[in-house]
């Protein structure tokens, strides 16, 4: 499914959208170049459910946690994550399968990558974004 955004604000209300088919154990990955929206998306999807929060990219603390109700959503940027193993460290593989993880650079986990992670590909286009989502199926977004 390819979705196109065209402003910031398409963006958020994407993320929200996301938000709303969530469920316990789901891995997301956003993948995009530098500046493509990431960021932007996962902000949207952690404001629609728990108000106009602050939501810093975690790029210096590689991850930021937040009470989704009966799991945490874990908000991952990985861009500074030197190897794979490093995961296991910030507790990232036991999350996985139970809380709902977000994960910005997952290309930085190699094989340890869950097979049935949601991928959400962010590209320019022009002015806009447009994205496309995998593994979505079965749910409306």
């Amino acid at each position: 499914m390819d979705v196109t955004l065209d402003t910031e604000q398409d963006t958020l209300a994407f993320g929200a959208r996301i938000a709303a088919v969530l469920r316990p154990g789901d891995v997301l990955t956003l993948v995009g170049d530098l500046g493509a929206g990431k960021t932007t998306l996962a902000r949207g999807l952690i404001q629609s459910r728990l108000g106009d929060i602050d939501v810093p990219s975690p790029t210096y603390t590689l991850v930021q946690t937040y009470d989704w109700g009966e799991v945490e959503l874990w908000h991952c940027d990985l861009y500074r994550m030197e190897a794979p193993d490093d995961a296991l460290e910030l507790g990232l593989l036991d999350a996985m399968g139970e809380e709902i993880v977000l994960l910005e650079w997952p290309d930085r986990l190699g094989a340890l990558l869950p097979d049935d992670a949601l991928s959400i590909d962010i590209a320019f286009d022009g002015e806009g974004r447009t994205v496309t989502l995998k593994g979505f199926e079965g749910r409306n977004v």
